[in-house]
């Protein structure tokens, strides 16, 4: 199985109020990140079966944006095993579940996402660290052996990537 981990994007200011900061939604910086995230995720070629996120309005933001972006067509899944504060264990069962798919995308929030896939990668119980962004997306593979991280990448490595391209494809204009 191929896992895409993905941190919600840029939402402002958290809020002290827990139901309010529920519905706190991407500012402007965070759609456009997602924006960055999706294209270059479609550019590698990144299809997934299913997208599932934490219920909070940000992640749920997020997940649609980039799967938008990446030509996903199917339903968006919310779990309570993504919500801030979640357990591991939460999130071994929230894959169990989804083992059957060939490509899973999950979506939520630090600093949980960040102890998944570090928890998630090192196999042997230890936990690797890797802070995820706002916006940032690890793919794992889980296909032979343990799992193994196969690429990370934040918003502004994809906005440069995809800048780049955008940059070599245009055509050149010869100076006489």
């Amino acid at each position: 199985m191929i896992i895409y981990f993905l941190r919600h994007a840029n939402a402002g200011e958290h809020l002290e109020n827990p139901k309010r900061d529920e519905k706190r939604a991407l500012d402007q910086a965070g759609i456009e990140q997602c924006g960055h995230i999706g294209r270059a995720l479609a550019a590698v070629d990144a299809q997934v079966d299913i997208i599932i996120s934490s219920p909070l309005k940000r992640a749920a933001q997020t997940a649609a944006l980039v799967g938008n972006e990446m030509g996903y067509e199917g339903k968006l899944v919310l779990s309570d095993a993504l919500r801030p504060g979640a357990a591991f264990a939460e999130f071994r069962q929230l894959l169990d579940k989804y083992s059957r798919h060939e490509a899973v995308m999950v979506v939520g929030h630090n600093p949980n996402l960040s102890e998944f896939l570090g928890r998630y990668i090192s196999g042997n119980g230890c936990e690797a660290h890797l802070e995820m962004k706002k916006g940032a997306v690890a793919r794992v593979e889980t296909m032979r052996g343990p799992a193994a991280l196969q690429w990370f990448m934040t918003p502004k490595i994809a906005r440069s990537i995809y800048a780049a391209a955008a940059e070599s494809s245009r055509p050149k204009t010869s100076r006489k």
